[in-house]
């Protein structure tokens, strides 16, 4: 898109003839002009697209869809399905921000913050294959990042007609990989990209730069705290097992998919370390216990509530099918070096695989990931990466070359894979809100002089602007 239309609305007023019988002059009257439709009715309006709710809140509306999308945009005469949206009214007049988790949407009000930052609207899409947006029966061979990024732009070109002014796309974690690669196959669609804390997992096969970053996180005695614990509850497997067999049949856990209740429960402590840093700052380092002293309940509690027993059950992973699917045929997953795990661990980090049933047929894609990295290399023009610091996601991140225009990478010190705008640096913060305002054609004369003096156009809403903090599943090789 990234092209400013100059179209001039001209309003037609219709103004009363003066009768001509007679000699009583009648009074001229303006007829008045129609009312606007409402809005509601002008997206319901758009062919394909279907009200599930409305909920109100405060100076907004805001609407749950669906919208009817082909289940192969190739071959859209294949048949439908319904994808689930929503949408958060603000104004006509203002920006539009199109938002994705990359998995299911939230039929919460909420409020993405570029959203915030611009003043806008936002429309967030659920990630095709997620239920209930899945077609029906399922090819799991429509599930690929051009597909997915297929569904945005018809829902953009559909919107666009009454969202008329500028466009931004964002997403954190996988909804930045989805935001990325929808500018990657629709680069004319958005005016700019903020994508949040996005893996940019190259080559499948390589993955040392997670090593180099578990070797130097945070502080040599956190590390050792943390690993310690991973150990332990290795070397507790016995005790600590029987406490999951416990709790899976008090919770109705089964364990078909991953195979056995063993390979779950190293699963879970595999995940222990990642996911710590992922969700965790520095500080909470101060509650993890000491491995040496503590009791069965201590390490199981540190493990559960870090990493989750009921991660690799059937039911957890049923909500994650579309996204192991994904990982295990194009996004790739990551692996790490356990050396302290040596001759504790009996299956390593499990392969995607291993987390998807086994009647949903996978082959992985190479070359599908290098494509996007080396478009974003090449192209990017107005994009904006934002990673945290201590965010194992980060460490393989998108990274810009010469011939980019406009377009940035930064990092928020200290910050996890919860990192935004607001937690940059404080010149980095103002270049990024400057930058995000400039995009979607809203910054103030001031901002635009100055970066410094950029701030965000919505007052806070505590509410509406909280993260709901998906606990992602972890990619696997």
């Amino acid at each position: 898109m990234r092209k400013t239309l100059g179209w001039l609305l001209s309003l037609v007023v219709l103004i009363g003839t003066m009768g001509a019988a007679g000699s009583t002059a009648q009074a001229a009257t303006a007829a008045q002009p129609a009312a606007a439709t409402d809005i509601k009715d002008q997206i319901l309006g758009i062919p394909g697209m279907s009200l599930i709710e409305e909920k109100p809140y405060p100076g907004y509306r805001f609407f749950v869809l669906n919208y009817e999308q082909p289940v192969d945009h190739r071959q859209p005469w294949k048949g439908t399905f319904k994808q689930r949206l929503t949408l958060l009214h603000k104004d006509v007049s203002r920006p539009s921000v199109f938002f994705t988790s990359g998995y299911n949407v939230s039929t919460s009000p909420r409020r993405s913050e570029p959203t915030t930052i611009v003043d806008g609207n936002q429309v967030s899409l659920e990630y095709r294959f997620f239920t209930p947006s899945r077609p029906d029966p399922a090819n799991w061979s429509n599930l690929d990042i051009w597909q997915a990024a297929s569904d945005q732009h018809r829902l953009f070109t559909a919107l666009k007609k009454i969202y008329k002014k500028n466009w931004l796309a964002t997403g954190a974690s996988k909804g930045g990989m989805t935001a990325t690669y929808y500018e990657r196959f629709y680069p004319r669609d958005m005016d700019g990209v903020v994508a949040y804390v996005a893996p940019n997992d190259v080559v499948n096969d390589e993955d040392s730069a997670y090593d180099k970053f578990f070797a130097k996180v945070g502080t040599k005695e956190c590390r050792d705290k943390l690993n310690a614990v991973q150990r332990e509850a290795l070397v507790r497997r016995e005790p600590l097992e029987a406490k999951y067999a416990v709790a899976a049949a008090e919770n109705g856990w089964t364990f078909t998919t991953v195979g056995d209740l063993d390979k779950a429960y190293e699963a879970v402590v595999l995940d222990y370390v990642w996911a710590f840093w992922q969700y965790s700052l520095l500080a909470d380092c101060a509650s993890i216990p000491a491995a040496a002293t503590a009791s069965d309940q201590q390490i199981w509690d540190s493990i559960d509530a870090i990493s989750g027993f009921s991660a690799y059950a059937d039911q957890g992973l049923e909500t994650y099918t579309p996204y192991y699917y994904q990982a295990g045929t194009q996004l790739g997953s990551p692996d790490i070096k356990l050396p302290h795990l040596k001759g504790l661990s009996r299956y390593g980090y499990q392969p995607p695989r291993n987390f998807v049933p086994r009647d949903i047929p996978m082959t992985f894609q190479p070359g599908v990931m290098a494509d996007v990295d080396r478009w974003v290399r090449d192209n990017a023009h107005q994009m904006l990466f934002v990673y945290g610091q201590n965010d194992p996601w980060g460490a393989e991140p998108f990274r810009l070359g010469y011939g980019v225009r406009d377009s940035y990478v930064m990092i928020a010190p200290g910050a996890n894979h919860g990192a935004n705008v607001a937690k940059l640096m404080d010149g980095e913060k103002a270049l990024a809100t400057a930058k995000i305002l400039q995009w979607a054609g809203v910054a103030p004369a001031a901002a635009l002089a100055d970066a410094g003096k950029a701030a965000p156009l919505a007052a806070p809403d505590a509410q509406l602007d909280q993260r709901d903090l998906e606990r992602e599943p972890q990619l696997r090789p």
